[in-house]
């Protein structure tokens, strides 16, 4: 495998992706996303990246959870995405922010009405006395919310833009190949082979 000068890491990732939706059985679009807290303590999760452009790569949360406490305290974050069947992988790091309200409304607006009513029932990363009290949530907020269901202040998305992106690709004896894209200060980016 080789990347030319030039290359858009967008472009190249768009590929990837379209051929990790027809190989992976499950979640081609699973990001495993870390952040750290305040200490410096790190931490990580899976969540679905839902949107990407040349502006960043997009996915949605409670602004009152963990994970959003943490990308608002620090402002940084990182994913590795990893398509097995494909043998393939790919990291990103960069400096992350609320997505716009626009992206927010219509990303909720496209999910499924248990989704949105789950948004509103669960409060997320908090502790829970049981199942039965989370489904008497769902219960109440379904009644709230007879038809529409408008979009919670505090559910929306995160904007992570990326200023390193790196595609490995697995190789036989472990010589994999692997090429590391960063963000330069005219906008562009440079690309380097790594060694494995």
């Amino acid at each position: 495998m080789e990347i030319a000068p030039g290359t858009d890491p967008f472009t190249l990732f768009q590929s990837w992706y379209d051929e990790a939706a027809e190989a992976e059985i499950n979640d081609p679009d699973a990001i495993a996303l870390a952040s750290v807290d305040a200490k410096g303590m790190p931490s990580v999760r899976m969540v679905l990246l839902r949107r990407w452009s040349s502006d960043g790569f997009l996915f949605f949360t409670n602004y009152e959870s963990r994970k959003a406490d943490e990308l608002l305290t620090t402002g940084k974050a990182a994913f590795c995405m990893h398509w097995k069947s494909l043998r393939r992988q790919v990291r990103v790091i960069g400096a992350v922010s609320k997505a716009t309200t626009k992206q927010s409304n219509e990303y909720f607006d496209s999910r499924g009405r248990g989704s949105q009513i789950g948004a509103w029932a669960s409060a997320q990363s908090k502790p829970l006395a049981s199942r039965d009290v989370l489904e008497a949530k769902v219960k109440s907020t379904e009644k709230k919310f007879p038809s529409d269901v408008s979009r919670p202040p505090h559910w929306g998305g995160f904007c992570l833009k990326p200023v390193e992106i790196e595609f490995w690709h697995d190789g036989e004896h472990r010589l994999h190949d692997r090429f590391r894209f960063l963000k330069q200060t005219n906008g562009g980016w440079s690309v380097q082979r790594l060694n494995p």
